[in-house]
């Protein structure tokens, strides 16, 4: 099952477990993301159509990155958009892929784990980020799927 994680009216994440499954087509993001988010199934066979992007001006405004969870299992910790105060943390394991739309967010290994990132370019180096406190151990509210 799909989870968006919402807090104050901001959908700040939303998590693509690898066991969903579905047929055909399915986007997770509204219109307006900067990054989209979309799962296929599709039978063999089924062919989609040779095409190209059109060039058409966008405004970024906040970088929003996925997280593809190649192997091994990430706590991550969720934080309030502007407050930066901690909000609540879940486990992703290999397969699971995340959309990280909108406040802060830091990753803990809890084992050896492989990443694949993918965001918006291009980077802006120290001006892209600002870096704050990670959240207190004894503070994490983690939810796990497979607990």
């Amino acid at each position: 099952m799909i989870k968006q994680v919402i807090w104050h009216d901001h959908l700040l994440a939303i998590i693509l477990p690898a066991d969903f499954r579905a047929e055909g087509i399915h986007f997770f993001t509204p219109d307006t993301f900067s990054q989209q988010l979309g799962y296929m199934n599709r039978p063999k066979g089924h062919a989609i159509p040779p095409h190209d992007h059109n060039p058409v001006s966008r405004t970024i405004e906040w970088t929003q990155e996925v997280l593809y969870i190649r192997s091994g299992c990430v706590r991550l910790d969720l934080y309030a958009p502007e407050t930066r105060n901690y909000i609540e943390s879940h486990v992703l394991r290999r397969g699971d892929v995340v959309l990280l739309a909108h406040g802060g967010h830091g990753l803990v290994m809890l084992e050896q784990s492989e990443i694949i990132e993918v965001k918006q370019g291009p980077y802006a180096g120290e001006m892209d980020k600002t870096r704050f406190a990670q959240v207190a151990e004894a503070d994490v509210v983690a939810h796990d799927k497979q607990s």
